[in-house]
């Protein structure tokens, strides 16, 4: 069972996919936030959007290769190559901030990388507002994240729901974080397992 979880910054993907490996005795695949072009980014996106990105996109591929050769019975992966693409490489060429020469040549990269990577059996989309990001965002108190404008995450969640709504051809279970976060309500989890089980239960037919 291969479980993917998407969502903007500070919706809480980390968080959701301890949960869950914990719950399935499962093996996580963790975004990889280190990231050497982080602090230059935030300080100057049209400088350091390329880069960034392209450090993100490497990441994942060689996470990608990782899960394929690793043989456990089920894998949960905080963040996709997708939304590396589309939402975020996407959102910095819509802005400006990453030229369209490095767009495509970024893209091409991503179309390659692609032909590796398997379709999720479910796409986990943690769906929250502004707000609702921005208290998660200052609670757990990253320094790199805290001069992160309110418009560039309300870009970022215009994409989401347009890739989700759109473009996105799996499937997709979404848990509304503002009105049902599954810290506080033990039923968005119940919720979960049960389509998680059934998901496992026909694998295994």
């Amino acid at each position: 069972m291969y479980i993917a979880i998407a969502g903007n910054i500070g919706s809480g993907k980390t968080t959701l996919t301890e949960i869950l490996t914990k719950h399935y005795g499962a093996k996580a695949y963790y975004e990889d936030i280190d990231n050497p072009y982080i602090n230059d980014f935030y300080e100057d996106m049209n400088r350091w959007a390329f880069q960034f990105q392209v450090h993100f996109l490497a990441s994942r591929i060689r996470q990608t290769m990782d899960m394929l050769s690793d043989g456990s019975e089920d894998i949960f992966q905080d963040r996709t190559i997708y939304e590396d693409a589309y939402i975020f490489a996407g959102n910095l060429h819509q802005m400006g901030s990453m030229s369209s020469r490095d767009f495509g040549t970024y893209m091409k990269l991503f179309d390659i990388s692609t032909n590796l990577i398997p379709q999720p059996d479910l796409l986990i989309y943690l769906k929250a507002s502004v707000p609702t990001l921005v208290k998660q965002i200052c609670k757990r108190g990253r320094d790199y994240e805290q001069n992160i404008e309110v418009g560039y995450l309300d870009r970022l969640n215009n994409r989401y729901n347009d890739w989700i709504e759109n473009h996105y051809k799996g499937e997709v279970f979404v848990i509304d974080k503002d009105n049902n976060d599954f810290v506080e309500n033990a039923k968005v989890l119940e919720a979960l397992y049960e389509r998680l089980d059934a998901i496992k239960a026909s694998k295994k037919k």
